[in-house]
Formats: structure tokens, C-alpha cells, sequence
């Protein structure tokens, strides 16, 4: 017996180095490219440094400047809030309904999702964001369909501090191919038998819809919508390429005012400070998602309880 149990503890061992040594190279990377930077990162955030001089212990003074002296940091925050709460359910609600569109039996439908989903990989890359610029500039192709309409505008849509940010947030919303590949993937578990009993019933489709692909979609909506917030709290390349944040500071995203505070002012204590602050927010935003889950959120085994 002594020999089994020792045996199998051997075993255990080789097996647990295994897994250990397939896991390394992502082990390796966790704390090279995240822990320790985000300790570092953390300790700087006390300091005064300019990457010139010996980082200068100042304790919470940073943070205090932030929500006491800084009027920019408002407005960073201020814009930030208002693009995540347009486009999380803008992009989430269109990706559903695509991807309802492409649950049905289409000739090429591989296709279709191919087409749909290339925003997501393309979308975020500075060469979209420059053809955006052109499209809404004031000789792009928007501005030249208006006047082909007698609409005239002496100020292009990106020159508008009303109308800029809303131009950021379309290209955003178009960007909703990952959301529609996770939904499609979703409706495709959803018991076909279902739909039969209700159009049985004599139930129409938006009762259908409200009645079983809703709460049969929420864990995906929970899932997608931890996703998309914290995407929308981190828009940088948009605000920076197409507008750098002007006019008027209308599309001064938050990522955009830390990366001037670290790389134009090179503040770096300051913009460590600023990024601690966004790590808060999208926690908060995070745990409030979860501990309010169970309220609309349905499981199929007993995640309610």
C-alpha cells in the first residue's frame, strides 16, 4: 500500500511540474509584461518623476491634485463616461441584432460573418482611424454627399465640439464584430424546442424574443458587458488619430490625457496616479456588475441561488 500511495505521489508530482512547464511561458509574461510593471507603476504614483530626475516621495499628493486641482481630469472623465454609455449598448445591440440576422440559414453565410467580424480585427488600427478622419474632414466623403443634398455645413462633423465625440462613437459602434461572434455562438445553444412550444402557444416573435432569447442570452450580455466597458474605458487610438482630442477638448478621452501627462509633460508620478484611478473606476463599474447579476442575470444551474 505504501508503494501505491507512493507512486501515485510521484506521479502527482511529474504531473503538477507538467502543467507548471506548459504554463511558464505565460507565467513569464504575467509578471514581466503586467505584475511588475504594475508595481512599479504603483510606487510611482507616490512619487514626483519626470524620468529625469530620482523618483521624489511625495505620498497622496498626486491624487489629491487630481481631484482638487485638475479641471482636464474632469473633462477626460467626463467624455470617457459619455462614449461608454453610448456605445456599450449601441455596439452590444447592433452585434445582437446581426447576429440574429446571421443565426438563420443563409447562402454564404460563412462569408457574412467573415465580412461582419473584419471591423473588429481592422477597427482599432490607426490606418482606419486616418480614413475616418478623411471620410468626416471637411473635403471627405460625408460633407461631399450633404452638399449633394443641398445640406451645407461650413464646419466638418470632427470640427464640431457637439458633433466630434459622435463621430469617435460610431466608428466604436462599428467595431461590433467579437460582440456578434459571442452572440451568434450563444443563440446557437438555445433549444430549438423552445421556440417550437412557444409558436405552439400562439406566441408572436418579439414575445418570443422577450420570453426565452432574452434571459437564455443574459450570461452572454453579463459577459459581453464586463467586456465592452472596460474596452470603452481604454479608447485611445480614435480620440488621439482622428481628432487628438480637440476641438475643445470634446473627445479628450481619459487614456488620452494620461498619455499626454506621461509623454508631452512627462509627468510620469502624475500619470501613474491617473491610471491607478482608471483601474478603480473599472473595478467599480465591475463589482457592481456582479453583485447586481443575480437580479437579471439567468443560469441555467442554479446560478440565482
Amino acid at each position: 500500500m505504501k508503494g501505491k500511495s507512493k507512486s501515485k505521489k510521484v506521479y502527482r508530482t511529474k504531473d503538477n511540474l507538467t502543467g507548471y512547464l506548459l504554463l511558464s511561458p505565460w507565467l513569464f509574461g504575467f509578471l514581466l509584461m503586467w505584475l511588475v510593471p504594475a508595481v512599479i507603476s504603483m510606487y510611482y504614483s507616490f512619487t514626483n518623476f519626470n524620468l529625469l530626475n530620482v523618483p521624489e516621495f511625495i505620498g497622496i499628493s498626486n491624487y489629491t491634485r487630481i481631484f482638487t486641482q485638475d479641471d482636464t481630469f474632469w473633462q477626460a472623465l467626463k467624455v470617457t463616461f459619455i462614449y461608454v454609455l453610448l456605445l456599450v449598448p449601441l455596439r452590444m445591440s447592433f452585434a445582437l441584432f446581426v447576429a440574429m440576422l446571421l443565426n438563420k440559414k443563409h447562402k454564404c453565410l460563412g462569408l457574412y460573418r467573415t465580412l461582419y467580424y473584419v471591423p473588429s480585427i481592422i477597427g482599432g488600427s490607426i490606418a482606419v482611424s486616418i480614413v475616418w478622419k478623411q471620410l468626416f474632414g471637411n473635403k471627405g466623403v460625408v460633407m461631399s454627399l450633404l452638399s449633394l443634398f443641398g445640406i451645407e455645413q461650413k464646419v466638418s462633423f470632427l470640427g464640431n465640439p457637439s458633433t466630434a465625440l459622435v463621430v469617435i462613437i460610431i466608428m466604436g459602434v462599428w467595431q461590433f464584430g467579437s460582440s456578434m461572434l459571442i452572440f451568434l455562438s450563444a443563440l446557437k445553444q438555445i433549444p430549438y424546442s423552445l421556440y417550437e412550444s412557444a409558436m405552439v402557444d400562439g406566441a408572436k416573435p418579439w414575445k418570443m424574443f422577450t420570453r426565452i432569447t432574452l434571459p437564455m442570452l443574459t450570461p452572454t450580455i453579463f459577459f459581453n458587458l464586463i467586456l465592452q466597458i472596460i474596452n470603452g474605458f481604454r479608447v485611445f487610438t480614435e480620440s488621439y488619430v482622428i481628432t487628438d482630442g480637440g476641438p475643445m477638448d470634446s473627445t479628450l478621452s481619459y487614456v488620452l490625457y494620461l498619455y499626454r501627462r506621461a509623454f508631452t509633460y512627462f509627468d510620469m508620478g502624475y500619470s501613474c496616479a491617473l491610471a491607478w484611478v482608471l483601474v478603480l473606476i473599472i473595478a467599480v463599474f465591475t463589482v457592481v456588475l456582479f453583485k447586481t447579476q443575480n437580479n437579471w442575470v439567468h443560469y441555467e444551474a442554479g446560478g440565482d441561488d
